[in-house]
């Protein structure tokens, strides 16, 4: 499903207009139809509550004329305010401003901030407010007039619906740019927009109904510009497939999983228990030597390597060697690997020599602080990279706060730049292909910010990469799967009580809940 920003969807509705031949009234009364489905599904009662809808004189403000009459027709008791003066609205907002009135609704101009301290109180002793005051074509921030309302209805503990977007938000940027309507939903039109999937824009929007007003599927995915997409229950579901009766465990991927040091070794253990979990058909842990043990002992379906290390039990820069000459379709390293010297030249001259798919995760991306140039994706042998904001922030040289105040630009270009698959985690993790294409997971929670889920992560990405050998699918389905899981490990443990290996224990549970599949019964 794709996310678009203001010149897109601008094209998309020009498209759906002049090509497919739908006139922009029939979008506009689809769109304020829509709003009030959204209203009835979300409040039980509302045929019983006062509806206030504050009108711009713009587009946005015809799809309140259109919600307010058709909440009209269906007996529901509507005030109509309108911001501005009448004589500015225009074009099919015009219209249906008209309609309004020809049917006997009274339309109340709020021009000035005397007007609004007239009929303010009464806007704000509603049930409900609609806010159709500014959409996508606006360019923030909200001044005069508008700002006060904003502050206004913000201070009040009405319950807004916010069309299109909460007004003062702008379509092409996630961030809060000024005063800004806090609604508790967001109906939006044709596309999910930025602000209203990424943080900070996402705390004023509420719950997200994306309404379908008209605009065809294959108008909106064939928008030119930037590609960026919300992975849905959907999509995502079409990337399982079921497994052939005669297939054997060779034909889901043979991974080798390079992580854990002395006191890490459980990293290492994750990983490799979260590979066996996601679907791999063998899963070897190559280990420093004196971990092996350890890791030999989480679970016997695990085959393991000691790998040579040095005195103080890492891995040592010579067992590169040993890696290079196992047989394995995917190889996955860094979780627990540790962080010096030797462990530095180890993984670079795994990903120099690396001939498979490579996920590097944790220290081994850590290995290229300051020196990001040399880890470059090759035709054939896909580079994926999980850094967490702080990883991030090394591999560009920059902060923390550098990574966080806009992720899609920096994972993007990092993924563009260095031909690498990047997932880029934390809240509304982002998966950022060579090619320029984005997608934003919703799934996941806070109770998921707890040591080992990386690890899960990594060794989830690295089997689902040796069944399916497609980088961006891959990673997708595994960010996707991973944040499912922890949803229904948080819905049972509370947020607080979450553990990596909740994660993995509900792997299973998340894929059947993905395709629809129920649980088969107990055999009496």
């Amino acid at each position: 499903m794709r996310v678009l920003n203001s010149r897109q969807m601008r094209d998309a509705d020009r498209r759906t207009i002049e090509e497919i031949g739908i006139p922009s009234i029939v979008l506009m009364e689809n769109a304020g139809r829509q709003v009030v489905a959204a209203m009835e599904s979300t409040f039980e009662n509302l045929a019983s509550l006062r509806v206030a809808v504050l009108c711009g004189r713009g587009s946005n403000g015809g799809d309140g004329f259109v919600a307010a009459r058709t909440l009209a027709e269906r007996g529901i008791d509507v005030d109509v305010y309108l911001l501005g003066e009448s004589a500015g609205v225009k074009g099919d907002a015009r219209l249906n401003l008209d309609i309004l009135r020809n049917l006997g609704l009274d339309v109340i101009e709020i021009s000035d901030a005397s007007a609004w301290e007239l009929h303010g109180s009464a806007v704000l002793e509603a049930d409900v407010i609609v806010d159709a005051l500014v959409g996508t074509g606006f360019t923030p921030p909200l001044a005069g007039l508008l700002e006060s309302v904003a502050a206004d209805v913000n201070a009040s503990s009405t319950p807004v619906v916010a069309i299109d977007l909460p007004s003062g938000l702008s379509a092409d940027d996630h961030r809060i740019p000024g005063p800004v309507v806090e609604a508790s939903m967001t109906v939006t039109l044709g596309a999910a927009k930025l602000p209203l999937v990424l943080p900070p824009g996402e705390s004023v929007a509420g719950t997200l109904v994306i309404a379908d007003i008209g605009i065809p599927d294959a108008v909106v995915e064939d928008v030119g510009g930037p590609v960026i997409e919300l992975m849905t229950k959907e999509s995502m579901r079409g990337l399982v497939e079921p497994r052939a009766a005669d297939s054997h465990k060779g034909d889901y991927g043979r991974l080798l999983i390079v992580a854990g040091s002395p006191g890490k070794a459980g990293a290492a253990a994750l990983a490799g228990l979260a590979a066996l979990k996601a679907g791999a058909g063998l899963v070897t842990v190559a280990t420093p030597a004196s971990c092996q043990a350890i890791v030999a002992a989480a679970a016997p379906e695990l085959m393991t390597l000691g790998l040579m290390e040095d005195e103080e039990g890492l891995v040592d820069r010579a067992a590169v060697e040993q890696v290079l000459a196992v047989n394995a379709d995917v190889i996955a390293a860094g979780p627990g690997l540790g962080r010096s010297d030797g462990v530095r030249a180890f993984v670079h001259t795994l990903v120099e020599r690396c001939g498979v798919p490579l996920v590097l995760d944790a220290d081994a991306l850590i290995a290229f602080a300051g020196d990001a140039g040399r880890l470059i994706g090759r035709d054939g042998a896909d580079v994926i990279v999980t850094p967490h904001p702080g990883e991030m922030a090394a591999l560009i040289g920059g902060t923390i706060d550098d990574v966080q105040a806009d992720r899609l630009a920096v994972a993007g270009e990092f993924a563009t730049s260095h031909h690498v698959t990047v997932v880029l985690k934390g809240h509304r993790t982002l998966v950022a292909s060579p090619d320029g294409r984005i997608g934003i997971n919703l799934t996941g929670n806070p109770g998921m910010a707890t040591a080992g889920t990386g690890d899960v992560l990594t060794g989830m990405l690295a089997a689902l990469m040796g069944q399916m050998l497609d980088a961006e699918a891959a990673c997708r389905l595994a960010v996707y799967l991973h944040g499912l899981a922890g949803d229904l490990a948080e819905s049972d443990e509370g947020e607080m009580a979450v553990t990596a290996r909740d994660l993995i224990a509900r792997l299973g549970e998340a894929v059947l809940e993905l395709t629809a599949r129920r649980k088969p019964a107990a055999r009496q």
